[in-house]
């Protein structure tokens, strides 16, 4: 008597559908988060050239990255986080050297098929290349460990801001400290530097109005710095000039009361008082239309992304993933608080995108990359408990 046993060829859907085996309240929260952003870029940008349709298209793009990422292990996530590393260091020297100079910052390169702004790259490539070397000295962490953690990020940073781009600089400092957070950075280091900046700030409110006089020089700082913190404390000082920005800022979100004057009412978004109201003061542009009631939605869903992401990071099953997941979820997180932080009069002006509702495709594609990393890890999760 003979036996043949049968294998059952799987179906085509069979074979795909682990391929959209994405975490669905991350997917919901991002999904909400982009309809506010299409919406408010149709009122703010739909007569402002094509900025909707190319939100849009960036948004398309910030999929397809986030979708390609997802595919990717952990592990395969952990072999890239040196040459991207070394790369994205490489290419920072390359811009301080030939570098294109526009509006008096140094911060993009020619490669003759295309133009990159080398800093972007370093917003993902930081974090992962943090993660790598704790995972690396994952049971015999050292003092000297974090030492060698703070060169590896002080390289970059220093040289992100020569270019200068403080905004960029302070993304890619806040990604490698937050790594260095989750991996066990000592309360006992962390407490001096944030009193050391807690009397600054002080200081600087007591003092500023001599500290700001013309001809004060600021130690480490750009002429253009200095004054934006200045604006920032007295923004009336120069209502018409350095202080425009912040003031019709501030003038549309209060503007827009609880409920707000309603989609494409926005007087001082329409009449073109907003400065940049597509970029970085579209939370401007949407505290206008959508009021007080509008903008804590927008809260929720941030906060909603970022509990969910830091879940994601608790329960990922290596080190590496929970550092990394942690850092990027935290980075969502630097990009809201500083942007609606200096649209509302909160932080000095830098240019820092809100995520999902800004233009931007270099930042749009950067959320997609992070979106696709905290896939991976809830996928890896996942197949490990199956």
């Amino acid at each position: 008597m003979s036996s043949s046993i049968v294998f059952e060829k799987p179906s085509l859907w069979q074979r795909i559908a682990p391929m959209f085996d994405f975490d669905g309240p991350l997917l919901l929260a991002v999904a909400l988060l982009a309809a506010a952003g299409l919406l408010t870029m149709y009122s703010a940008g739909f007569d402002h050239g094509t900025r909707f349709v190319d939100h849009g298209r960036n948004m398309l793009l910030a999929g397809g990255v986030m979708f390609m990422v997802a595919q990717l292990s952990p592990q395969q996530l952990q072999r890239l986080a040196v040459p991207l590393y070394v790369a994205g260091v490489a290419l920072l020297v390359a811009v301080a050297l030939f570098g294109i100079t526009k509006k008096g910052a140094t911060r993009w390169l020619n490669l003759g098929v295309v133009v990159l702004q080398p800093s972007e790259m370093l917003k993902i490539a930081m974090p992962l290349m943090l993660a790598w070397w704790f995972q690396h000295r994952e049971g015999q962490l050292r003092p000297l460990d974090f030492l060698v953690a703070f060169l590896l990020l002080a390289l970059p940073v220093g040289l992100i801001v020569k270019q200068p781009d403080l905004g960029t600089a302070i993304l890619v400092l806040a990604g490698g400290i937050y790594v260095m957070f989750f991996a066990g950075l000592s309360w006992k280091l962390v407490l001096p530097v944030v009193a050391i900046g807690a009397v600054a700030v002080v200081a600087l409110i007591i003092f500023g109005g001599a500290a700001c006089e013309s001809g004060v020089q600021w130690p480490g700082l750009h002429t253009y710095q200095k004054q934006r913190i200045c604006t920032l404390l007295d923004p009336t000082a120069d209502p018409l000039g350095k202080g425009f920005h912040i003031l019709q800022g501030m003038i549309a979100i209060g503007s827009g009361g609880v409920t707000g004057k309603g989609f494409m009412n926005g007087t001082q978004t329409h009449l073109e008082f907003i400065p940049e109201r597509t970029t970085d003061f579209i939370f401007a542009a949407f505290g206008e239309e959508f009021g007080l009631m509008g903008a804590i939605a927008l809260l929720i869903g941030f906060t909603f992304l970022i509990f969910r992401g830091l879940m994601i990071a608790a329960e990922a099953p290596t080190l590496f993933s929970r550092l990394l997941g942690g850092a990027v979820t935290l980075s969502f997180f630097t990009y809201a608080m500083v942007n609606m932080g200096m649209v509302s009069g909160i932080l000095p002006v830098v240019g820092i995108p809100l995520p999902f509702i800004s233009y931007g495709g270099t930042a749009m594609v950067t959320l997609g990359l992070g979106l696709g990393i905290l896939m991976s890890i809830a996928r890896s999760r996942r197949l490990m408990q199956s």
